[in-house]
């Protein structure tokens, strides 16, 4: 016993190794989107899939896990056997992060292997541990065993709100392989994974270990198949038979029938959640992207991740709206006269959740005002940047654009389209300036857009034609290029990252950090070149420099800013979690709790793993319409979900009007003598465990 209480010594290896566990997962877990994005170039689309999918697997291998635990190695053996698969799926993971490590091919297979791995792994011990934890404790300690479950769950929030404050900055403040340093993000997980291994063996001689006694799940199966292999075969009426099940007493109990009638009952609840958890799986995958086209700064000092409003703000709000639902909500609504019944606890969850994703959509309606749309077929977008010492008409035949001059080293205020009546044209261009008119005739292309730089040349002016790239950088950061209208090659180093451009040449695009950049170190070779001021480049801007030398031999930076930097700060993010985790309180923890007064003891486990299976089911929802729907405008996306969530609430509501609430321990009453089968079996002490 650990000193001064009546808790085994043993819990404090399995309380460690799930902080362990949860801080791996949802570490790797919390950088995964972004991953994909910006490592493996997948557009939004398809990332998302990816991300469900995974967070799908995760959700139907618990089955497998208690099948094994129960029916054949145990709990321990299990827990150490998947743990060794999970921190094979977390260094192969790891190992597909390293640039080095062959081609995106190669990236691709390991990535996926070791998120099957990784699948596997945590989904195989999620009923296993909790119930390990609980099997520590003699049947008299039940006020000890519960506050167990207090201290577990706080270590999976703890776990989890640690990681994912860390393993995004490990992301993107470290620098590796010259880029974002997903390797060390996603080994450090793997690194914690073998602890959290390591940490569990090293308390094998302290555990209770109760032997496999069968599976539970195997026995209602079998119960469910035989009931309507009979009743299939027997097609005559038998009016004492009044459920479909009844046909199952010639070979079990009707202890075991009369358990299994309960267990469907509250099965066929279960149809409609699924719905709410392709809404609450999104705060990974499509909130984690909406929050990259925000402004993230609090200020010029601080700015925050977009990956860090995952599961941090989600964890952090739980702490706080758990006491205050238990405390005063509930109470409160109590002493309206409004009866608080598990069911409607659930439906008004459904509700606040829809409501979080109309916030969302809110949000994404502002947000995607600084978004340029691409150019329709047959059309281009055109802007044009004047580098002349005054200013210049500029005239394309056959359009009536840029009727108005062009200022002298003045950003453009916003793209022109240009009809080309092909997938490609000459555009032909005329450029007068103090009377002397040049032409010249760029190529251009159907929905690309590209900006034209008029570069003095002696009397003349000379067109350089650019493309320019609307879109924004996905993971939020700044886009930074430059134009080196010197007459000799020009290197400067912007926090981290180098650029170079030759006489009259464009740099690559390049991303750098959200800062303010006051002295910006240049270099050439015939002069001395004093450092330069940038001033402040935002997050989601694409910006382009252009460098000119005035007469004194100084170089003066004229800055464009292609792309509109994101003007919502992600603070707006707050309600639409606020609003989402109130429904988890509610929907969620009060889901569990639910299912476990409904259930008789021993059914405990099969009630899991359909709870489980909702978790799956709804992140295969969002797998199905994030690449089925076609839907171009994500706000469109987000008020889809609200709007099916508050109708499949509709149909719960319905369905939960007509359940009549019972007592588990009724059956308790009924006859088992004739059934060896029906022997009872201890109930499995599992703990919920959402994706907080």
């Amino acid at each position: 016993k650990l000193c001064g209480t009546n808790y085994p010594t043993s819990i404090c290896f399995i309380v460690v190794n799930e902080f362990c566990e949860r801080f791996s997962y949802y570490g790797m877990k919390a950088v995964l989107t972004f991953y994909f994005i910006s490592y493996l170039r997948w557009d939004a689309d398809l990332s998302t899939a990816i991300y469900h999918a995974f967070s799908s697997l995760c959700y139907f291998t618990p089955i497998l896990g208690a099948i094994i635990a129960d029916s054949w190695l145990g709990k321990f053996k299990t827990i150490i056997y998947l743990s060794l698969i999970y921190v094979m799926g977390h260094v192969i993971k790891s190992v597909g992060a390293i640039p080095t490590v062959g081609n995106k091919d190669a990236h691709i297979s390991l990535s996926m292997v070791g998120l099957v791995l990784i699948a596997f792994g945590t989904g195989g011990i999620k009923p296993c541990v909790s119930a390990f934890g609980g099997d520590q404790f003699d049947e008299d300690n039940l006020r000890e065993r519960q506050k167990f479950f207090s201290i577990f769950y706080m270590s999976i929030n703890a776990g989890s709100l640690l990681s994912t404050v860390i393993t995004p900055i490990l992301r993107s403040d470290v620098q590796c392989f010259g880029g974002d340093c997903y390797a060390l993000a996603f080994g450090v997980p793997a690194a914690l994974m073998v602890v959290a291994l390591v940490v569990f063996i090293a308390g094998s001689g302290l555990y209770k270990r109760n032997p496999p006694q069968g599976n539970v799940m195997l026995r209602v199966c079998k119960c469910i198949g035989f009931a309507i292999k009979n009743r299939w075969q027997r097609s005559k009426h038998d009016p004492d038979r009044k459920h479909w099940l009844d046909w199952a007493e010639e070979k079990y109990s009707k202890r075991l029938i009369q358990e299994i009638k309960m267990v469907l009952r509250v099965l066929v609840l279960f149809i409609p959640l699924p719905m709410f958890w392709a809404l609450f799986d999104q705060q990974g995958s499509r909130w984690t992207i909406q929050a990259a086209r925000m402004n993230m700064a609090f200020g010029d000092a601080f700015s925050i991740k977009p990956d860090h409003m995952q599961q941090m703000l989600n964890a952090m709000l739980i702490l706080i709206f758990v006491p205050i639902f238990d405390l005063i909500i509930y109470p409160l609504v109590g002493l309206c006269g409004v009866k608080v019944t598990p069911l409607r606890k659930m439906a008004a969850g459904m509700v606040l959740a829809a409501l979080a994703f109309g916030a969302a959509t809110l949000v994404e309606v502002n947000v995607v005002k600084t978004v340029v749309d691409p150019a329709p077929a047959e059309h281009c977008h055109l802007q044009v940047f004047n580098l002349a010492p005054g200013d210049v008409s500029v005239a394309i035949r056959g359009s009536d654009l840029f009727a108005h001059p062009i200022p002298s080293l003045q950003d453009p205020p916003e793209y022109q389209v240009v009809g080309l009546k092909a997938s490609s044209r000459k555009l032909q261009i005329e450029a007068t300036f103090q009377g002397r008119t040049s032409a010249c005739e760029p190529l251009v292309q159907e929905r690309k857009a590209y900006s034209l730089l008029l570069v003095p040349e002696g009397e003349d002016l000379r067109c350089k034609l650019v493309e320019d790239f609307l879109k924004k950088n996905e993971t939020g950061v700044p886009l930074l290029r430059f134009f080196n209208a010197l007459p000799e090659a020009v290197n400067l180093t912007v926090g981290d990252v180098v650029f170079s451009a030759g006489a009259g040449e464009m740099s690559p695009n390049q991303t750098v950090e959200r800062q303010r950049y006051s002295s910006v170190s240049c270099s050439r070779a015939s002069k001395p070149c004093p450092p330069l001021d940038l001033d402040v480049l935002e997050f989601g801007a694409s910006y382009t420099v252009i460098l000119t030398e005035q007469e004194d031999g100084s170089i003066v930076p004229y800055k464009m800013e292609d792309v509109k930097a994101n003007n919502v700060h992600i603070a707006f993010q707050i309600p639409q979690y606020a609003l989402m985790t109130a429904g988890e309180v509610m929907f969620s923890i009060t889901g569990l709790e639910f299912s476990y007064s409904q259930a008789p003891a021993n059914m405990k486990s099969v009630l899991q793993a359909g709870w489980l299976l909702t978790v799956a089911f709804g992140n295969v929802i969002v797998l199905i319409v994030a690449e089925g729907a076609g839907l171009e405008q994500q706000w469109v996306e987000f008020l889809l979900f609200a709007c099916m969530l508050l109708g499949v609430c509709i149909v719960f509501s319905i369905m939960a009007h007509f359940y009549t609430y019972v007592d588990p321990d009724q059956v308790g009453q009924l006859s088992e003598d004739d059934d060896e089968d029906a022997k009872k079996t201890p109930a499995d002490l599992v703990l919920k465990e959402t994706s907080t």
